[in-house]
């Protein structure tokens, strides 16, 4: 049975309607039907639909991130800058 719910859960749209190659949308990270039927949902199912898309986006920011750490090895003992002594 579920708990009585006094407050409707807000829609996560941010306003930004786009998909990316993964079919979600850019600004909420919702999938096409979850955006089309959000009045649908109860609202245990649209808490839940929100906890999807914070790691949608948790997900996206990680590969994002590793996407950019170098992966070539740089040589510390190849330095190429002019040596100055300072003594």
């Amino acid at each position: 049975m579920e708990q009585l719910e006094f407050f409707t859960v807000p829609s996560p749209c941010v306003g930004v309607c786009t998909v990316d190659e993964k079919g979600y949308c850019k600004g909420c990270m919702r999938k096409r039907e979850e955006r089309f039927n959000w009045l649908n949902y109860t609202p245990a199912q649209q808490r839940d639909i929100i906890r999807l898309c914070k790691q949608r986006y948790y997900r996206k920011r990680l590969a994002l991130r590793q996407q950019q750490i170098p992966t070539q090895h740089i040589d510390e003992s190849k330095d190429d800058s002019p040596q100055t002594n300072l003594f």
